[in-house]
């Protein structure tokens, strides 16, 4: 049935009725078993059929409880936000930002295929709204954020940088899983050519950056440009 606003989403329509099954099943077991499909083999690895197969049903029972792959992914992420979600447990409003931001890279850490789906199309699902509920009003608290448009603004900000900084972290990784190339390994193959053209002189600061410039530990700037960033767009507080 549809509401006011249109059609029901996947997380208003009731859970079929139980039917006599070899299999049980419900959404948050289609989900988990999606989420744990997806660590393994990525989002290219993950579909209806395979999922159905990894359950030990049919594929045509699954559409019983998803309409297509794009329910199942609002399911998956949302199984995803139930953990960030826990972290929305702080009074102060700074330290709700930051929890909630170091909380996502984790997930995201933990379930690669989650980096992939940051920054898309909105995440409406009951425990995704709670997490935006919770770092909407705990900004909304912050000195130099006056009004709705300020608000806004701060959170597209702050979106932008924590979706960024954890999808390039992420990305770093699988290309080195996939190339085999560690740091060592890449300065190595490539090192040589980079200090014949850094000798050449014409890329001063570059050279100062590779030289002079310590490796920095990925948590350890992912906690430091959070704070710069969330500092410059809060006024500092």
């Amino acid at each position: 049935m549809d509401t006011p606003y249109g059609s029901e989403s996947v997380w208003e329509r009731p859970e079929p009725q139980p039917r006599a099954a070899p299999v049980p099943l419900s959404r948050a077991k289609i989900a988990a078993a999606a989420v744990a499909l997806a660590d393994e083999h990525g989002l290219d690895g993950l579909s209806i059929r395979r999922l159905a197969k990894e359950l030990g049903v049919g594929p045509m029972r699954l559409y019983d409880y998803v309409t297509n792959r794009s329910e199942l992914l609002d399911l998956m992420v949302d199984v995803v936000y139930a953990r960030v979600a826990e972290a929305c447990t702080h009074s102060g409003w700074r330290d709700t930002v930051l929890a909630i931001a170091h909380a996502t890279r984790e997930a995201a850490l933990d379930h690669e295929w989650f980096a992939d789906l940051l920054g898309g199309r909105p995440h409406l699902g009951p425990n995704a709204l709670a997490v935006g509920e919770a770092n909407a009003a705990a900004l909304s608290r912050a000195p130099g954020v006056r009004g709705v448009d300020d608000l806004q603004r701060t959170i597209g900000a702050l979106n932008a940088f924590v979706n960024g900084a954890v999808r390039g972290e992420v990305t770093e990784r699988r290309t080195t899983r996939a190339t085999g190339t560690d740091e060592a390994s890449f300065q190595a193959s490539l090192g040589p050519y980079l200090m014949r053209m850094l000798d050449t002189g014409r890329y001063p600061t570059v050279a100062r950056l590779v030289i002079d410039g310590a490796h920095l530990d990925p948590e350890e700037t992912f906690r430091h440009n959070l704070t710069t960033v969330l500092d410059g767009i809060t006024g500092g507080s």
